[in-house]
């Protein structure tokens, strides 16, 4: 796919910056090259608003987006999309929409994408976005906290923000063998990265795997412009 949005266009400097970034994340520890080349496919810099902060996209950083939201560290998304573990056809809940950079990454690695965003003038702004890139997910405005009932059961579900505690909604529209992965907070600014695998009974195996940071995910609150 030729990427084009307005006068933004994925130049031979975007990808070298990009190939170097793919390498960093190997040398940080992700191993799934699958996910690796998918995000050495998409271009970053498509995803942050301000063009004079362009050289920011191929850092392995976060980098705010509006509302009070960042576009999460490189890392972060290969951890995140590694542990989901996605096959061809997944029905991948997203709750954090945020600027669709990890929602082209699920959609690249062949899932079928149900993401909510609170933030109405971040779900204004990334809707069209994606569209023009050509990428086609289902995208809502709502309370990522009650999930998307109507379409439930998931194959996977992914938060991107940091959850005081695992919403029994999520839990309830994960299918049986369904992975779950949510960053669950530990104190005010940091959070545990939690995969849980539903079984049989109904019960989770859960797993821990460090410490990130992620922006919060607001609680009993309706969603806000």
């Amino acid at each position: 796919m030729q990427y084009y949005l307005e006068h933004v266009i994925d130049s031979f400097k975007h990808k070298g910056l990009r190939k170097n970034l793919i390498q960093t994340l190997r040398d940080k520890g992700i191993e799934d090259e699958q996910v690796l080349t998918v995000m050495n496919k998409i271009p970053r810099h498509f995803f942050i608003d301000d063009n004079a902060f362009l050289h920011y996209a191929y850092k392995d950083e976060a980098f705010p987006i509006g509302a009070s939201q960042t576009i999460s560290h490189p890392f972060t998304v290969a951890f995140q999309s590694s542990l989901l573990e996605i096959k061809k056809r997944d029905k991948v809940l997203e709750i954090g929409t945020g600027s669709g950079y990890q929602t082209a990454v699920l959609l690249e690695l062949g899932a079928r994408v149900y993401s909510i965003e609170r933030q109405r003038t971040l779900f204004l702004k990334t809707k069209p976005l994606l569209s023009k890139l050509g990428y086609n997910a289902k995208l809502f405005y709502g309370d990522g906290y009650k999930g998307s009932p109507s379409f439930a059961p998931f194959d996977k579900i992914i938060v991107t923000a940091g959850a005081p505690y695992i919403p029994d909604a999520l839990k309830d529209q994960l299918a049986v063998g369904g992975i779950m992965v949510i960053p669950v907070d530990i104190n005010e600014t940091t959070q545990v990265m939690n995969r849980l695998i539903k079984q049989p009974d109904g019960s989770f195996e859960t797993t821990e795997y460090g410490e990130f940071k992620f922006v919060p995910l607001l609680e009993n609150k309706s969603p806000k412009g």
